[in-house]
This record gives C-alpha cells, structure tokens and sequence, in this order.
C-alpha cells in the first residue's frame, strides 16, 4: 500500500497519475496548502522542504515527483510507463523525465514564486525572461513531437507523457498557453483522454484544463 501526501494540481499529480495508471493500492493524505499543512512539523520530518509530493514506501517517505514516477516506473513494470531495461527506448525516457524535472519544473518555480529570487514580484524584464525559457523548451518540445510523436518516445505512451502534461497544464494562464503549440496540444489531447486523467480529476476535484 502506497500514501500519496498531495494537493490538487500541483507536482504530486504526475505521481497521482502514475498510481491510477499502475492500478496499485494506495491511499491519498491531502496536504492543505490553505491551511499552510506543508509547515507543519509531523509533515516536515516527511518532505524536509514543505512541498509536494512525499510517497511512503513500506514506512519510509521520499520525495520528488520525477524521480518518484521512475521509482513506480520501475516497481511496476507491467504497467509499461517505461520501456524495458537496457533498450534505446529505456535512455530516452530517462533523458526527456530528466530534461522536463531540470528545465520546466525548476523555471516554473522561478515564474510562480518570485520569493525564491527575493522580491515580492518580478520586475518586467525578469518576468519576460522566466517566459522567453520556458516558451523556448516549447519551441523544442513541440518540435520533437511534430517529427517524431505523437509521445515523446514516439508511437507508444509512457509516464513520461504525463510528467510533460502536467507541466503543459500549469501554463493554462501563462500569457501564451501551450495549447498554441500544435504537436503539444495533439499530446495533451491524447493524454487527457486517458482513463487515469478523467479519473484524477474527479478525485482531486479538478476542472480546468
């Protein structure tokens, strides 16, 4: 039995999505950012750092939701979110989850929480810039799917598509949203259709994009 400590989408969603994929048992602990639960001492001596996800493995917690999607990955691998050990296929997963985890998700940070850069609010320039990378991972994502996808390890899907769409979803409100990028959007079309979506957004109480 796994524990997912969550909060409606946020990080912990790409290793909900994993969970629902994998059919495996698990149980959800809503982390209520309102409530500032993340700072709570009993959750900190799980997650150090006050974020989500924290996934508790037979007593033991860890954390990052890159690095917890491979963990799930490879525990599970009927569930094929990964291709199999050793194959071609197998290097570029870890390469585009690595990718995604260093480029999208740490400049995100940068673009939702000006605090990490110490002020209150981005200044025009540092806010156009924070936009101008992560359009520029768009640009390259876009396109190596037009050419090579429709997933990004081509014809076959992987837990790699859902890391990507999550991070495709937090740009819903961004200046220019990534829908506006026709191979992403083909993507996302095709992961949103996934029983596992429809499913988590029923649970987690979801409804925009």
């Amino acid at each position: 039995m796994y524990t997912l400590y969550y909060s409606p989408g946020t990080a912990s969603m790409v290793v909900h999505l994993a969970l629902l994929e994998i059919g495996a048992p698990h149980q959800l602990r809503l982390v209520d950012f309102d409530a500032d639960a993340q700072h709570d001492p009993d959750y900190l001596k799980l997650n150090p750092r006050g974020v989500v996800p924290t996934l508790v493995i037979d007593g033991r917690a860890y954390f990052e939701s890159a690095a917890l999607l491979m963990l799930l990955a490879e525990r599970h691998p009927e569930a094929q979110l990964a291709p199999a050990p050793g194959t071609p296929e197998r290097a570029a997963w870890y390469q585009w989850i690595v990718f995604l985890s260093n480029t999208l998700m740490s400049t995100y940070r940068l673009w939702f929480y000006p605090a990490e850069l110490g002020t209150a609010e981005h200044a025009p320039e540092v806010r156009a810039a924070i936009q101008q990378k992560i359009e520029g991972v768009w640009d390259q994502l876009d396109a190596q799917l037009a050419e090579h996808g429709p997933y990004l390890l081509g014809a076959k899907f992987s837990g790699a598509d859902l890391l990507l769409t999550m991070l495709m979803r937090w740009s819903r409100n961004m200046p220019r949203p990534v829908d506006q990028w026709p191979a992403l959007k083909r993507l996302a079309d095709l992961v949103r259709a996934r029983p596992s979506w429809k499913k988590l957004y029923a649970i987690e109480g979801l409804t925009e994009w």
